[in-house]
């Protein structure tokens, strides 16, 4: 590089806390305080976070999911010209769910380095008080919003045999949290509002998630126990399978399983034969 070009920019990602302010870390308010611009998923939110820190961004720039294409490009433009940008979400670490990932790998390709300002994390949050084994855990995110494809997900992570981890909305988890109750019994792990006013958090067995009185307010955290023996976990199958029986012949009652368990009709149809012959 020549004398007279610029030295490009830092790319910092910058965890915030994901409820309580105090939360943020030292070097995180150090690094939001020197940067040329930062770059919000939400700019009120985040001009809340500032003022709390008593601080006014030179430029807070919007960036989300719907601009991001956009707003990459001004961004690596500003960072190849030797601006620092920090890259923060709502709340929480980017791109663990959020929008980023296409800036950090443009930022790459251009020789920009991105450096991590790590913090608060709702995952790694609810990980560090789940009162049972969650390793190995399975991170799906947040869950597919229609049944169908719902069901699928959770039943495929399941029979992993991991714990797994994911977030919900207020509006969806009541459906949740019943087609969970429906694939399992392990023990489940509900966290809402973590580090806020109205923290909560309850681990009951799956089958009595509904009757646990959880409120649909505010942002959910999820973990369901993993399991040694993934066998263990076809207990909630079983049911299913010995409920159709009662009125089903085992062929019928294996393809109308298979479509409630999200299984293969085979598996089920195995499960059916030998549920059959005990009751026999």
């Amino acid at each position: 590089m020549s004398e007279t070009e610029n030295t490009p920019g830092t790319l910092y990602v910058v965890a915030t806390p994901i409820g309580h302010l105090d939360d943020l870390t030292r070097r995180a308010e150090k690094i939001l305080k020197q940067v040329q611009i930062v770059a919000a998923e939400d700019t009120r939110r985040t001009a809340v976070l500032l003022d709390h820190i008593g601080h006014r961004a030179p430029q807070l720039m919007s960036y989300h999911e719907h601009n991001k294409h956009k707003v990459t490009d001004v961004l690596i433009d500003r960072l190849v010209g030797g601006d620092d940008v920090a890259l923060v979400s709502d709340a929480g670490t980017p791109l663990i769910n959020d929008p980023g990932a296409e800036l950090v790998a443009a930022a790459h390709r251009v020789g920009v380095t991105s450096v991590p300002i790590p913090g608060a994390s709702a995952l790694t949050a609810a990980l560090s008080v789940c009162p049972f084994s969650c390793y190995p855990f399975r991170y799906i995110g947040f869950v597919p919003p229609k049944a169908s494809a719902r069901r699928k997900v959770l039943s495929n992570a399941l029979a992993s045999g991991d714990a797994v981890v994911f977030f919900e909305a207020p509006h969806r988890i009541a459906a949740c949290l019943n087609d969970l109750a429906a694939q399992t019994r392990r023990r489940v792990m509900v966290a809402r509002e973590l580090t806020k006013k109205f923290e909560t958090i309850i681990t009951v067995p799956a089958d009595e998630l509904l009757s646990a009185g959880i409120e649909p307010r505010g942002e959910f955290v999820v973990v369901v126990e993993g399991v040694k023996d993934v066998a263990v976990d076809h207990q909630a199958a079983e049911r299913v399978v010995s409920t159709l029986l009662a009125y089903l012949s085992p062929s019928q009652a294996a393809k109308c399983g298979a479509e409630i368990l999200h299984r293969k009709k085979s598996e089920i149809y195995e499960l059916a034969q030998r549920l059959h012959r005990a009751d026999e």
